[in-house]
């Protein structure tokens, strides 16, 4: 049998200026009806149908002999008409999203994914590629490098795939970008930072490598990338998302979240970059290779339901800012402070006593991603209480004496992702039971199928950790910590913007008995002209059941409303060591943390 030849494409920064790339895909073996292309509607990581399609400006099919006719079907699929080959299909494809789901270029900087840039010639998806890109002619600001982890072939800008889905699940970085290395389990990492940045990398170097390294050692020491592995961060004034990759990452980070030079400071926002590169990292396991039965063939072109996402996205966040602690980047405290807020966010979304965890990973598709003003009223995150239920079950595991969530997840990896298969739907609670020794039935029926909050004080306590709860200070008071003051205060139940519009009115609160809805503009509170600074101290000043009479635009008619406050409520989450913990519950913790029991406080 012949071997099959290569579809080959070819990528050009074809003009920076007007934010267009050139992608040709060759193939020497068209279809005798007509070669169908199709392009996928979703990235894997991000379960969103975005129509990537949209962004395509024009196609147009050629072969030796001239110009090939070739029509779209429908919204992700064109078809050329029978001809010889060799057959080249060109698009130009916008690219002006500075996310890291689909593609940029302008003269600074070119970054895509595959996904959104790469015609598939449908019946060669197992096919081998070549991919062959030019940068920009002319002036761009600095020499421009390139930064992926396909497989290089003859140059720094040609590579290799053995199929199609390979080939989409590298995303390049192209710029003049700053590189960090270093090593952990064996393999080469780089850290390609495009934007203007100031920053410590040998620092940066240091901490990845501690965090990486530990996470190689959760599943037994060998990564599984073959190579090397690859962070491109993208700095921005003001952005942070993640998306993950078979062995790379794309990350976009405020400038402030990098350390500088020089200074010892681990500040908040530098905590919040590390989590966010330990938890796309460990997606090389979890997600990458451990996946849902629903994602093993990925289906590109439509939407793959499943109720466990909060298992790959929630244990997942669970796992992010716990490895920053147990290799050592961040002090047990900080940990308990990243805890404390994680667990406030949660205790502040009504929605999640109206849904659950598995229901929010199966509507994933039409809700996570598209949310609104009645949002935090009408679901919950995955993600964020995905987290607290992986918390949960992991602390309930220690407290009986016979396994934890590592054992699962080195389970799961062992089970399905080395061995390549799909997670049914229902396995991780038979897997839990199993190491449990018990059936778990319940804990899932409650907590994941269902909307009850974990019983995370009682778990906590087992570990010498008090779980306290008090009501916000302010506006601004994430929690994670004690109270700065000692004041009571009132409740409007609503989140105001800046510009002092309600931008969420929470069920049951005071905004909403008396009627006031998301869009509506506050004009003054009790007669006086309304502000945030005005509103605080309102709250502070008046007690329970007073009447505040709120003038408020709706649209553009003048309205009135008169909010009966309450006391405000004890959503506030932070963390305490237990001084008078038994030394059971100081070696749990210790297990659980990866500390010294005797050092923890102080660490």
């Amino acid at each position: 049998m012949p071997a099959i030849t290569p579809t080959q494409y070819e990528l050009s920064a074809f003009d920076p200026n007007a934010h267009l790339f050139e992608v040709r895909c060759t193939i020497d073996d068209p279809a005798a009806d007509g070669q169908r292309y199709r392009l996928p509607t979703w990235v894997p990581g991000s379960y969103l149908i975005r129509e990537f399609a949209r962004h395509f400006i024009s196609v147009r099919a050629q072969n030796p002999a001239g110009a090939v006719t070739i029509v779209k079907e429908a919204k992700d699929t064109w078809r050329a008409a029978s001809c010889v080959g060799p057959l080249t299909v060109v698009a130009k494809v916008y690219a002006f999203d500075l996310s890291v789901r689909t593609a940029y270029l302008d003269v600074t900087r070119g970054y895509f994914n595959g996904g959104a840039m790469f015609l598939c010639p449908v019946g060669r998806e197992g096919a081998p590629c070549t991919l062959q890109i030019a940068p920009p002619h002319g002036p761009v600001h600095g020499e421009w490098r390139c930064a992926t982890t396909l497989t290089p072939a003859e140059d720094a800008w040609t590579f290799r795939a053995d199929d199609y889905d390979e080939l989409i699940d590298h995303p390049v970085e192209m710029s003049a970008f700053q590189l960090g290395e270093f090593s952990a389990g064996g393999r080469a990492h780089q850290i390609a930072i495009s934007g203007r940045a100031d920053v410590d990398m040998a620092r940066v170097e240091r901490d990845l490598a501690h965090v990486c390294q530990y996470q190689i050692d959760l599943f037994g020491g060998t990564p599984p990338f073959p190579r090397n592995y690859l962070f491109q961060v993208m700095v921005v004034g003001d952005g942070h998302g993640g998306l993950e990759h078979r062995s790379s990452t794309s990350l976009l980070t405020s400038r402030k979240s990098l350390p500088l030079p020089g200074s010892a400071d681990t500040t908040d926002d530098y905590v919040n970059f590390l989590g966010l590169a330990s938890h796309e990292y460990f997606h090389a396991w979890n997600v990458k290779r451990i996946k849902p039965q629903a994602f093993t063939p990925y289906d590109l072109s439509r939407e793959s339901y499943t109720r466990q996402l909060w298992v790959f996205e929630g244990i997942t966040s669970y796992y992010d800012d716990l490895a920053l602690v147990r290799s050592g980047v961040i002090s047990t405290p900080k940990y308990l402070e990243l805890l404390g807020r994680a667990i406030t966010n949660v205790l502040r979304t009504p929605g999640r006593h109206v849904q659950s965890i598995a229901d929010a990973s199966f509507d994933a598709w039409i809700k996570f991603y598209r949310p609104d003003e009645n949002s935090p009223n009408a679901g919950v995150s995955y993600y964020a209480k995905g987290a607290l239920v992986a918390l949960a079950l992991d602390l309930a595991l220690r407290l009986e004496g016979r396994s934890t969530l590592d054992d699962l997840m080195r389970a799961l990896w062992q089970r399905h992702g080395e061995a390549g298969s799909g997670v049914p739907e229902d396995r991780i609670r038979m897997l839990a039971s199993e190491l449990a020794g018990r059936d778990l039935s319940d804990f899932f029926a409650r907590y994941v199928d269902g909307t009850e909050d974990p019983p995370l004080a009682e778990l906590l306590g087992g570990h010498g950790i008090a779980l306290e709860l008090r009501a916000a200070t302010g506006a601004n008071d994430r929690g994670g910590k004690p109270a700065t003051t000692s004041k009571s205060r009132t409740w409007l139940g609503a989140k105001l913007g800046a510009d002092l519009k309600l931008q969420h009115v929470f069920t049951g609160g005071p905004a909403e008995r008396a009627g006031l809805a998301p869009g509506d503009t506050l004009v003054a509170f009790d007669g006086v002209r309304a502000s945030l600074e005005g509103l605080n101290t309102l709250l502070e000043r008046r007690p329970p059941s007073a009447h505040v009479p709120i003038h408020h635009f709706r649209r553009d008619e003048l309205m009135l409303s008169n909010v009966v406050l309450v006391a405000a409520p004890l959503d506030t989450a932070w963390l305490a060591l237990d001084d008078k913990a038994t030394d059971t519950a100081l070696a749990r913790r210790a297990a659980w943390l990866g500390t010294d029991p005797k050092t923890a406080a102080t660490t």
